[in-house]
């Protein structure tokens, strides 16, 4: 039963920009959107881009899935790096788009393996990188 009840596909082309993020560490992050019935990779962030220009990427009152390599150091003064799946669902956005990014998230996020850590943001607040960070250690 690979079609479920929402039927949305997800194009190769995320699976593997997302491996590329996770083996070759080619992108920072990967904004996808839901478009005609399917994901797809609207943009891909270059390794130097921070994470503000990830934010700055997301629109203000539309839904996006995106991934997001975060590096960090750890108390330990360690080095680590972890790959975040971002849900980003504006108060602002479409009711009916909400619904739909929402009955997907979870099938489309079992096609990505290697998400560590999962983040639900409603506005910008709610994933500013203190949070991020906080999730990350």
């Amino acid at each position: 039963m690979a079609n479920s009840a929402s039927g949305m596909a997800v194009q190769d082309d995320c699976k593997l920009k997302f491996l590329e993020l996770k083996s070759k560490r080619n992108y920072r992050f990967i904004v996808f959107k839901i478009e005609n019935q399917q994901v797809v990779v609207e943009k891909l962030g270059s390794p130097e881009e921070t994470y503000e220009d990830f934010t700055k990427c997301l629109p203000a009152n539309e839904c996006r899935y995106a991934v997001y390599d975060f590096d960090f150091t750890t108390d330990e003064n360690c080095q680590k790096s972890k790959i975040f799946f971002i849900a980003w669902a504006p108060d602002t956005s479409k009711v009916r788009s909400k619904m739909v990014y929402a009955s997907s998230k979870d099938r489309f996020k079992r096609e990505l393996d290697g998400i560590q850590v999962e983040l639900q943001a409603t506005d910008p607040s709610e994933m500013s990188l203190d949070i991020v960070k906080g999730r990350a250690l």
